[in-house]
């Protein structure tokens, strides 16, 4: 009997080496936690286990939450790229429009910061998304950028098409891939606010999935100016797995490799499904605030304060 019951327990210290360190920690952490004896059930784990973020390997993403796109935003991004005279491409298919003239309005933001290399790209043919014509401008660009709208138009156009492979190689080649409102939405793993018939749902079946350039991430835009800083907060009740990011307008993310800097006017949020010490308490919500030139580690899923100043641009 003596030796089965050693058997076992070797068996069990094998399967929990097996496991990974985050599901570890979170096992750990459920077992110490407290019993809630009031309610007659274990108080919930300090911390459960978490999101997986992956940022990109190469390149960069400047993701914007709408509003006017600032100088300080468009010198990184275009530093970044390699200068104002990198081949870049827009795709302003969010916006909606049938088709959109060389002159179009959307493009004078770009023209008047001094870019010199703009190529404008839409199609809601996904057969053209495919083609070797459509997609050749993007095969020698630096720089993409979404413009905003409705994030539904593009995953229809674009999603799971050679335009969306071309687009990961721009950031495999070290280049940026950029976008704002709708455009930012679009470039997470998880998207939101995917509905056709309105922008108000968070978690619209058919449209949940972007085109992944950050992975375990869901990113919502315009937070604080349209009031939206709590509505990343089911999304990521529902899903734990995913780690809410909330930008508000004239403000970005620059996401390089494992870590973003904040850059721009306003602030972002962090919404973490796991129950964070420390974590900002708003209507019984839990997120917290940063503010520009703040970073978050995206492997340990926490804030780590300014840049030095022999870092900063």
């Amino acid at each position: 009997m003596k030796k089965h019951v050693r058997a076992l327990a070797t068996v069990a210290l094998v399967s929990l080496s097996a496991l990974p360190t985050f599901a570890l920690r979170a096992s750990t952490y459920a077992q110490s936690a407290p019993a809630d004896k009031s309610a007659g059930k274990p108080a919930p784990s300090v911390l459960a286990a978490g999101p997986v973020v992956t940022g990109p390997a190469h390149g960069a993403l400047v993701i914007v939450g709408g509003g006017k796109v600032g100088n300080e935003i468009l010198t990184r991004m275009f530093d970044l790229a390699g200068g104002k005279d990198v081949p870049m491409v827009v795709i302003p298919t969010a916006s909606g429009a049938e088709d959109y003239p060389a002159d179009w309005s959307g493009l004078r933001m770009f023209k008047t910061f001094g870019a010199t290399n703009i190529t404008l790209l839409h199609t809601k043919d996904r057969k053209v998304a495919d083609s070797d014509a459509f997609v050749k401008p993007i095969t020698n660009a630096r720089l993409i950028w979404f413009v905003g709208g409705r994030q539904w138009r593009l995953v229809d156009s674009y999603a799971n098409t050679r335009t969306q492979r071309e687009i990961e190689n721009v950031l495999a080649r070290g280049g940026v891939v950029a976008g704002s409102s709708a455009g930012a939405s679009i470039l997470a793993s998880y998207m939101v606010r995917g509905a056709r018939e309105n922008n108000y749902i968070m978690m619209a079946q058919g449209y949940e999935e972007g085109f992944g350039l950050i992975k375990g991430v869901a990113i919502d835009q315009h937070m604080l100016t349209r009031n939206r800083q709590d509505d990343l907060e089911e999304v990521v009740a529902k899903h734990p797995d995913v780690l809410g990011i909330g930008i508000d307008e004239s403000t970005a993310i620059i996401v390089q490799g494992q870590q973003f800097e904040i850059v721009g006017a306003s602030k972002v949020a962090i919404h973490d499904g796991r129950i964070v010490k420390g974590a900002q308490e708003r209507n019984g919500k839990k997120y917290f605030f940063m503010g520009p030139g703040e970073k978050y580690d995206l492997t340990k899923l926490e804030w780590i304060g300014k840049p030095k100043v022999s870092e900063q641009h």
